[in-house]
Parts: C-alpha cells; sequence; structure tokens
C-alpha cells in the first residue's frame, strides 16, 4: 500500500484557519523574520537545535537515527505533531484500508522502522516467537517457490511502541499544529505552533502561538489528504452523498455491514494493494458469510500480459492487474537504479520514475484463489474503462463509464474509489507558504526539489538547513522515499549531514555494535 509511512498530512493545519488561530500580520507578510519581530508578536521562543515537523513514520525514524546513531540528547531534539503516537495516522489507514492489525503489509522482512540495522528481520523475529520455522523457508524461497515474505502489522506496530518508549519518543514531543517554518534573519529558522494545552484540548487564544528557534528542520509531512477524482468530487458536491461513493482511505465499514444484510453490486476502481484487499474482502465475505455480493471491477490501464520499457526490466501482468513484490525494483533502495537515479537531472529523471513507477500489486497466491472462485462464479468482473459521470439513481448509483468498446452504464449500489492521495504540495499549508516564501521549489515531478542530503534546494539559511524526507520529497534522487526503508536511507543520510556540520556524530562501528546490544536487550537510551 505504497507502505503507507507518511501516508496524510500530520501537521495537523488546514489552509484557512479559524479565527484565533491566524497568524500575527507582523509575521505573515514577511518572508524571513527577526528576534525582534517574533518578540513584538508577542511570542515565546524556545531554542531548540533540531526540530521535525510531522510527528507520523518520517519524524520518528528521523528521530531513533538521531538518538541511536547521532547520539542526540532528548533535549537536542523536539517532534512536533498533532499525533499522540508516529504510527497513529498509518494504523488507521491500513485498517480502513482492509489491513487490520492481523494481516500483512506489504514491506520487505529487513525493511524495519524500529530497527536500524535491520537484523533480526521481520522474518527471523516471527520465527522466533514459534510455532514454526515458515518465515525463514519462506524468505529462501522468495520470489519464485514462494510469495515475498511481508510482515504482519500488529508485529510492526508492537516494535514500533517498544523503539519509542526506548529512545524516549514522548519526551521529544510537543503536540499542536504548525502554522509556518520562515527562515530566520541571521541563521536557522522559526518554526511557528499552535500548541494543544492537554490531551485532547486546544489551545483557546489568539496570544497561544509558540515559536522554536532551531539550526535546523526537518519537514515528514506526509500526503496532504485523500485524493477524490473529479467524478467524485462532483457527485458529493452535487448530492451531498458520502455514503454509496466512498474512498479507499476512508471509514467505510458501512459498506461491508449492508451487504452482509441483502444482496448488492459493489463497482471498485483501482489496481493498487488497496484495491487488492478490498477485493480480498469483499470475495471472502461471500465465500464465508454467504453474502451475495456482485463486484465490477475497473482499471484505468488494463493489463493482460508481462509489460516493460526493456526486456529484462518487465512485470507480471494479467487479468487487469500490473503485478510486483514492493513499490520498486528492489535495486532502488541500493542498486543499479539508486545509483542511475543520482547521476540524473530533470526530464531524463521524470522519465526513469515512469519506467519504474506505476500502479502495481503483489502476487499473492491466496488473493489469485479468491479471485479465480469468484470469476468461475460469475460474480466478479473486471473492465478496461474511466469513469465519465456518477449519479445517484434511486437508491443505489449510477456510473457512465467510457470503455474501447464505447459507453456503458453501470448501476451499483456502492462504488469504491481505491485510487490514491493526494500529491500536490501546494494542497499543505506549510508547505505551500515554503514554495511562495521560503524559497523552496518544485522537483520534475512537482514535490519539493531537494538535494542528494535531502536539503531542500534555495531554502538553506546559513548555518542552517531544512530538511523533507517521506512524500513531499517524492520525484528527487532517490526514488523510495515514501517506503519504510526509503525513509530509513533518507534519515541515516540527513543524519550524516547535520554530524558534519557538527550536531551529533557519524555512527563508528563500535558504537554500531554496542547500540545493536542495546536494542536487543531493550535497554532505554
Amino acid at each position: 500500500m505504497s507502505e503507507m509511512t507518511d501516508l496524510l498530512d500530520t501537521s495537523g493545519s488546514p489552509p484557512t484557519a479559524p479565527l484565533g488561530r491566524q497568524v500575527p500580520p507582523l509575521l505573515e507578510t514577511h518572508a524571513m523574520w527577526t528576534d525582534e519581530m517574533v518578540a513584538m508578536a508577542g511570542i515565546p521562543v524556545h531554542d531548540m537545535p533540531f526540530v521535525s515537523v510531522g510527528g507520523g513514520m518520517g519524524s520518528f525514524i528521523m528521530a531513533d537515527y538521531l538518538r541511536v546513531a547521532g547520539g542526540v540528547p532528548t533535549s537536542g531534539l523536539r517532534v512536533l505533531s498533532n499525533l499522540d503516537a508516529p504510527w497513529q495516522t498509518y494504523e488507521y489507514l491500513t485498517r480502513v484500508s482492509q489491513l487490520p492489525r492481523a494481516k500483512r503489509i506489504r514491506s520487505d522482512s529487513s525493511s524495519r522502522p524500529d530497527n536500524l540495522w535491520g537484523f533480526p528481520s521481520y522474518a527471523w523475529s516471527e520465527a522466533m516467537r514459534g510455532p514454526t520455522l515458515k518465515p525463514l523457508l519462506q524468505v529462501l524461497l522468495e520470489p519464485v517457490f514462494a510469495d515475498f515474505y511481508t510482515p504482519v502489522l500488529d508485529n510492526v506496530l508492537r516494535g514500533l511502541e517498544r523503539e519509542a518508549h526506548r529512545i524516549r519518543y514522548w519526551d521529544m514531543l510537543v503536540r499542536g499544529e504548525v502554522r509556518l517554518v520562515r527562515r530566520r534573519i541571521g541563521g536557522g529558522y522559526f518554526v511557528l505552533l499552535w500548541p494543544y494545552r492537554r490531551e485532547g484540548e486546544e489551545a483557546g487564544g489568539p496570544d497561544e502561538h509558540i515559536a522554536f528557534r532551531a539550526r535546523d528542520v526537518h519537514l515528514a509531512v506526509g500526503y496532504p489528504g485523500l485524493r477524490f477524482l473529479p467524478d467524485m468530487q462532483l457527485f458529493r458536491e452535487r448530492f451531498n452523498d458520502f455514503h454509496h461513493v466512498v474512498n479507499g482511505y476512508e471509514d467505510h465499514e458501512h459498506v461491508y455491514h449492508a451487504l452482509r444484510t441483502r444482496p448488492g453490486t459493489v463497482l471498485v476502481r483501482g489496481g493498487g494493494v488497496v484495491t487488492s484487499a478490498v477485493l480480498h474482502r469483499l470475495i471472502t465475505e461471500r465465500l464465508r458469510l454467504g453474502t451475495q455480493t456482485r463486484i465490477v471491477h475497473l482499471f484505468r490501464s488494463y493489463y493482460d500480459g508481462n509489460h516493460g520499457p526493456h526486456p529484462w526490466a518487465r512485470r507480471r501482468g494479467r487479468d487487469g492487474f500490473a503485478y510486483q513484490g514492493f513499490n520498486y525494483p528492489k535495486s532502488t533502495w541500493g542498486g543499479q537504479v539508486k545509483a542511475r537515479m543520482r547521476r540524473l537531472e530533470g526530464g531524463d529523471r521524470a522519465r526513469l520514475y515512469d519506467q519504474i513507477g506505476g500502479t502495481t500489486t503483489p502476487y499473492r497466491r491466496h488473493w489469485q484463489r479468491a479471485l479465480r472462485e469468484a470469476r468461475r462464479g460469475g460474480w466478479y468482473r473486471a473492465l478496461n474503462a474511466t469513469i465519465a459521470e456518477l449519479r445517484l439513481d434511486g437508491t443505489g448509483v449510477v456510473a457512465t463509464t467510457q470503455a474501447p468498446e464505447g459507453e456503458l452504464d453501470i448501476k451499483a449500489d456502492y462504488v469504491i474509489d481505491c485510487t490514491g492521495l493526494v500529491g500536490d504540495i501546494s494542497e499543505h499549508r506549510v508547505l505551500d507558504d515554503l514554495l511562495r516564501n521560503g524559497g523552496a521549489g518544485r522537483n520534475p515531478l512537482g514535490r519539493l526539489d531537494v538535494g542528494r542530503d535531502f536539503a531542500v534546494r534555495g531554502a538553506d539559511s546559513p548555518p542552517g538547513r531544512l530538511y523533507a524526507t517521506g512524500a513531499a520529497a517524492y520525484g528527487g534522487y532517490f526514488p523510495g522515499v515514501d517506503t519504510f526503508l526509503g525513509l530509513q536511507i533518507a534519515a541515516q543520510e540527513v543524519t550524516d549531514d547535520v554530524a558534519a556540520r557538527g550536531f551529533g556524530t557519524r555512527m563508528s562501528p563500535g558504537r554500531s555494535i554496542a547500540q545493536w546490544l542495546k536494542w536487543v536487550t531493550g535497554r532505554q537510551i
């Protein structure tokens, strides 16, 4: 599911703030702030060497690297977030997209966001807990004789919670809504925060802003929100209906409850891992619970054979799906693709992204068995088509579709759209402000333009630097930015860069061994 590492806006700031949360006019109108300007606005200032904005998986992994590899004390780092825990958004999105804690996610055995070294891997840990060594055997046989091993979500979340306590994550967390990140005249940055007074309660007056004055700032704010295609947006605006047409990344449990009580038709759109999970639940409930659900599945791009730019780089395709074990080829994280991407600029880089990207889903044998049974029963059919219009018709929805064979109306009780998340950084308050006032620019794919060390180009405030990792940096020199392993690689690059400028240290072999032993024994640092 694109691993859904940092998926939604975790800064908590909507584009338009309620009255009382507005940024003081003196600060809003200036692209660079002085200490005197902030003092004149009556905003308390807290000095902190390093601040991470977001508080999701990207911020957690950054904090983990700085604490473990860089030796940074908790007093030298703050994470600003509206989340109680770094996995909060991730867990919510996996649950509503039909991958609850008991299910396996789309991630590699050694991609452990709670473990810098990747050992013991998830497969090793799962096997050691018993009662079988099957996970280790699966890793040895993948992908030819077995599906790729992927970890159970519950094991991932338990590991994250354990590591968060070990590094004292909550000692570094400040809850609130980040309003702006602005360069400071004299060097470094100001991060303006609307803090929460206590659990579940927001601050109450216009003077409640606080500012963090930091040398370096890290942004890991995820995706701005859910992606609604024009036909879905128009349907909701026209009919004010949020019941019959839903996004796969929003809570839509009512659909499955309704289908257990009466026969119905569901139109599913998309071809990625969330689509596969939604289909698997619909099919499984018909097979196990006896529901009478009929499924119509729309593919915008329909694949019925292997495809790809080169004979040696082709994806498996069948029955509409494009199959690939993980988001990208494994060489993206540490091989030929990674090395090649770091050399490319502009259009050449965008073309390579186009070659290795696209919507894919893993080939899992139990999913395939369920789909084959549904096809044989005649209650699942796949079409190569796009939706031109959605409209209410009585108690259901009519989707007017455009297919190679012509226009077709499909009547369904529910439509589940699984086409993804919003990637436009201008939809995010903090990122949009950086584009307008912070010197930041866009990369060839429209996201934040970052260098090979993940520093945002044009936004330096010497001696300080502004870093961005995760979805906002997609399109840069490293493709796998919004995956577990990608966030870890980026955090390592940032940790090394700030260490070279005097904050923290590079991890030596001796320190690495000592810290790994602390990790194994669960010692708090």
